[in-house]
């Protein structure tokens, strides 16, 4: 499928690696245009430089912390200012791994911060201008804990979950004016994350990091844990004309690539 995003204008979260790294290629090579958010610039950079400009695409980055609500506030409010998007990705990175007794209700407010207010905030920015287009693209990079919570992801499978349906809620007040809200439900990917919890698990339960990536795999109907350049197919799909009938999902993807809805 040729899938064209000509024209548009994307900002992509945490995308300095990982899986928000696939993201902004992947909408680069589509044709759109494309600012990066993370809070590593030199990373930014090396990412900034990998991307198409085949189709005469402009592309940048803005510095933000997302796990400093205020100033993250102040910096993407400044941003909205002289920009808009016709697509935007939520993405951050994860909050600290451990289970529901290692956490306390200090964590879970900086985990809704992280996770809740930064995504909800940018996409309050990013809506007029959609709205006033009546095209628009919003895309939320979660996890599938929000359908099979991990014992040590407390505060992922609690915050996410108010995520999806949040967006859920969205999608059905926004849908009338042709913006479209969905949310991926990440499993199994080869990232830096996959492998700091692996780690943490390996931790937990006394066995190597190479036993839990091999218990990883065996749960996955390919028997392998997904490339990240796939994921990016489909939010590169989604964020597209040929998705527009999809709205109000959660998706859950991984090395098993996509899962029924």
């Amino acid at each position: 499928m040729k899938i064209s995003l000509t024209n548009k204008k994307a900002l992509v979260g945490g995308s300095s690696g990982g899986i928000g790294k696939a993201i902004a290629q992947q909408l680069a090579a589509s044709g759109a245009s494309v600012t990066l958010m993370a809070r590593n610039e030199t990373k930014l950079k090396s990412v900034l430089d990998s991307l198409s400009t085949s189709e005469g695409q402009s592309h940048d980055y803005i510095l933000v912390d997302f796990s400093d609500f205020e100033g993250f506030q102040k910096i993407i409010s400044c941003y909205f200012e002289s920009h808009e998007v016709d697509i935007l990705v939520n993405n951050t990175q994860g909050p600290p791994a451990g289970n529901a007794l290692e956490k306390n209700i200090k964590d879970y407010q900086e985990a809704f911060d992280l996770l809740f207010k930064t995504v909800v905030r940018t996409t309050e920015l990013a809506l007029p201008y959609m709205i006033q287009n009546q095209w628009g693209r919003i895309i939320n990079v979660a996890s599938i804990s929000v359908k099979e919570p991990l014992s040590y992801l407390a505060l992922s499978n609690s915050i996410r979950a108010s995520l999806v349906t949040w967006a859920k809620s969205l999608a059905i007040d926004v849908g009338d004016k042709q913006i479209t809200v969905n949310s991926i439900l990440t499993g199994y990917f080869d990232t830096e994350r996959i492998a700091q919890l692996n780690a943490k698990k390996a931790e937990q339960l006394g066995i190597s990091e190479k036993d839990v990536l091999s218990d990883m795999k065996s749960k996955v109907p390919l028997k392998r844990i997904g490339d990240p350049k796939e994921y990016g197919y489909l939010t590169a799909f989604l964020a597209s004309d040929n998705a527009a009938f999809i709205t109000g999902t959660q998706i859950p993807i991984d090395g098993g690539l996509l899962k029924s809805l």
